[in-house]
């Protein structure tokens, strides 16, 4: 019955005892050995010590334990978007509850990736699915991560990608198009009546792309500065922060300058740009793993701008890097193929890229939590934050590919993927 509260689990422990050769310690950047992680009711009661009488116990072996991970930019509503074609068929053609059942999978497949917490930023024609698909993950109808929902997209008429139709039909063309200050803040009160939990506008659109003169990637603005400013003011307003997609010099400085929570993709982010992003705590979302997928492929056969655009890009994230701009990890998923890169090889690039291992993992951890205001809560193993744990073989702070055998995951105590042979073993004090 709606309304209702989620039915226990009768096959869920009450009191949960997980044991493991060493747990990371993502704040102090240490391995702590062999520990015992108890949790209860989905959070965690205590690290270290013995188990209460009766709790269920899993041990893990050799295993290293972590927090669950945080992608912070995905995209569960779509499949890959390889080509126009492949986009188009997505959100003209494919029925809602098609792309619904997909988007389980899609769910799925994050969790066998490690990751227990994903920012869900734009259904790309579907509407509030994400917002459905949250509740439903919340409720434990569907096993999946947490989701953090955006909705659609927010974009100023005529800048998203499914254009040049006929001008007497109406089809969705991937995000919510409003005009005007009004208008911009109408949007947004909508959104935020039908649940979302962050609002994203493109502050950036594919016409008018050129080089600047020291190399950047430009093109003209999507929004008026007002405009801007009452979607972010109306956001804030309403309790939620807002994401931008911003590819351009243009579309970053004006959602700098409106006071955006987090720059997505961020292309062309200059120095002082990077300056004022630090200064008003403003995150980086790279999403360098996308641009691996699709820009260093795709794009770059429309035109020689877009074969300069991932230089482009490593270059606005070592600028962002240098002011100390926190970066958050987002993979853009759904972008490409679920069922192909790991969402790992964020990780992985990052560390290309030149930050440790262990920086890395606090992007997908700690730095992912304190974006979504979820800190002391997700991306650490503390008493009282969500019992979200992953386990793996080997050490991810030596090298971070370890993490693409995580063959361990627990959301809110419930153990969601394991190994055929991981078995409970019995309870403490039995």
């Amino acid at each position: 019955m709606s309304g209702d509260a989620p039915r226990a689990d009768p096959g869920r422990p009450g009191v949960l005892a997980v044991r493991a050769r060493r747990l990371l310690d993502v704040r102090a950047g240490r391995w702590v050995p062999d520990p015992t992680v108890v949790m209860a009711a989905g959070r965690i009661q205590q690290v270290g010590g013995t188990p209460p009488a009766g709790a269920a116990v899993l041990d893990l072996g050799d295993r290293s334990l972590l927090p669950g991970l945080i992608d912070a930019h995905t995209h569960v509503l779509l499949q890959g978007n390889a080509t126009r074609a492949a986009y188009a068929h997505q959100v003209l053609e494919e029925e809602p509850a098609h792309r619904v059942v997909r988007a389980v999978r899609s769910m799925r497949v994050a969790l066998e990736h490690g990751f227990t917490t994903l920012r869900d930023l734009g259904t790309e024609g579907a509407g509030f699915a994400d917002v459905a698909l949250r509740d439903a993950v919340a409720e434990r109808v569907v096993p999946g991560p947490r989701l953090f929902a955006a909705g659609p997209a927010i974009g100023a008429t005529g800048t998203y990608p499914i254009l040049g139709y006929r001008s007497d039909w109406t089809f969705p063309v991937g995000v919510a198009e409003c005009d005007g200050v009004a208008g911009c803040r109408r949007e947004v009160r909508r959104q935020l009546a039908r649940g979302v939990d962050w609002i994203k506008v493109y502050c950036s659109a594919g016409r008018g792309v050129h080089r600047t003169d020291d190399g950047y990637l430009d093109s003209p603005p999507t929004w008026t500065a007002a405009e801007l400013r009452a979607l972010v003011d109306e956001a804030h307003a309403g309790g939620a922060p807002v994401a931008a997609h911003a590819a351009s010099v243009t579309g970053t400085e004006m959602a700098v300058a409106a006071g955006v929570d987090s720059i997505e993709h961020g292309y062309a982010i200059r120095p002082a740009a990077a300056e004022r992003m630090a200064a008003a705590g403003i995150a980086l979302v790279p999403t360098l793993l996308v641009t691996r997928e699709i820009l260093d492929g795709r794009l770059a056969e429309r035109g020689s701008i877009w074969a300069e655009v991932p230089a482009m890009h490593r270059r606005s994230f070592a600028n962002c890097r240098a002011a100390g701009v926190t970066l958050v990890l987002g993979t853009d998923v759904g972008g490409f193929d679920w069922l192909g890169a790991s969402q790992v090889g964020e990780l992985e690039i990052l560390v290309e890229l030149g930050l440790t291992p262990l920086e890395a993992i606090r992007s997908a951890t700690v730095d992912a939590a304190r974006l979504l205001r979820q800190e002391g809560v997700l991306g650490e193993v503390t008493p009282g934050a969500s019992a979200d744990l992953i386990a793996c073989p080997g050490d991810p702070l030596a090298t971070v590919t370890a993490l693409r055998d995580v063959d361990v995951v627990v959301r809110e105590g419930d153990l969601l993927v394991q190994p055929a042979d991981l078995r409970l073993g019995g309870t403490a004090g039995a």
